[in-house]
Parts: structure tokens; C-alpha cells; sequence
């Protein structure tokens, strides 16, 4: 399925961006748990039932992949840039991540994903003051 986390990273985010929860439930570890932005977490059935209470993507991409692999654990860092809508609200376009994959006999599945504003781009909080103006890193 995923024997590489390059494959993972071209099937997962194909896999959110379709809405396809049954190619998101093998993707996904037993245990796996997202961090929102706003600090909520979600188990696995949670994650899985976001599409049926409205998330809507129209584009979804993972970029800037940073993988550290440790045995059968990677910590991927990256960035998702997305647009769509939650329950008809858009959401934020730009989000920073940090992906822990595990491997197992069918290949890498994501194990757990923490997702944090970039502060400045569509759908997040403002540059906080006294940033200066900062772009966000990597001109976001």
C-alpha cells in the first residue's frame, strides 16, 4: 500500500481531498489522533466522520516534507495548503503539521497529526503585535 513515506504523502492527501473514508480508514493507525489548530483533538472515528458533518476540500496538498525516520516511527514535518469549507465557513489555507507515521505489514500509516496556524495567510489569526510585519517563513 505505502511502503515509502513519499507513497504515503501522495496517497494521503488525495485521500482527504476526495473524502474518501475508506481509503482514509486504512491510512489511518487504530490509535491515531489529530490536533486541530485550536488545540481540539480527534480520535480516529471523529476524524473519519468530519465529511459527513460537512468538511469540504477542493484542493488539498502536503508540501515542504521534513521526514525523520527512527525505526518504524517517521516524524514528518510539512505544510498543508488547502481550500474548502466546514459547514459552509472556509477554511484556513495554510496550516503547519507534524505527521507521525508508523510502519507495519501493509506500510506506513499515520499515527497521529498536530496542525497549527501560519500566522498572516487566508483563514488564520493576524500576525500577532510587534511581529513587525513578518512574512510568514517561507512566504507562506
Amino acid at each position: 500500500m505505502t511502503d515509502t513515506i513519499q507513497s504515503f504523502f501522495a496517497e494521503w492527501p488525495r485521500a482527504e481531498q476526495a473524502g474518501d473514508v475508506a481509503r482514509l480508514d486504512r491510512l489511518l493507525a487504530d490509535d491515531f489522533v489529530g490536533t486541530g489548530p485550536l488545540g481540539f483533538t480527534l480520535p480516529r472515528p471523529a476524524w473519519l466522520a468530519r465529511f459527513g458533518q460537512g468538511l469540504r476540500y477542493d484542493d488539498f496538498s502536503v508540501e515542504d516534507l521534513q521526514p525523520h525516520e527512527h525505526g518504524d516511527t517517521a516524524v514528518v514535518l510539512g505544510r498543508h495548503r488547502q481550500t474548502g469549507s466546514f459547514g459552509g465557513a472556509p477554511i484556513p489555507q495554510v496550516l503547519q503539521a507534524t505527521h507521525v507515521l508508523t510502519r507495519d505489514g501493509a506500510g506506513w500509516r499515520l499515527a497521529a497529526v498536530h496542525l497549527s496556524f501560519v500566522a498572516g495567510t487566508p483563514g488564520a489569526p493576524p500576525l500577532p503585535a510587534g511581529a513587525g510585519g513578518r512574512e510568514p517563513v517561507d512566504g507562506a
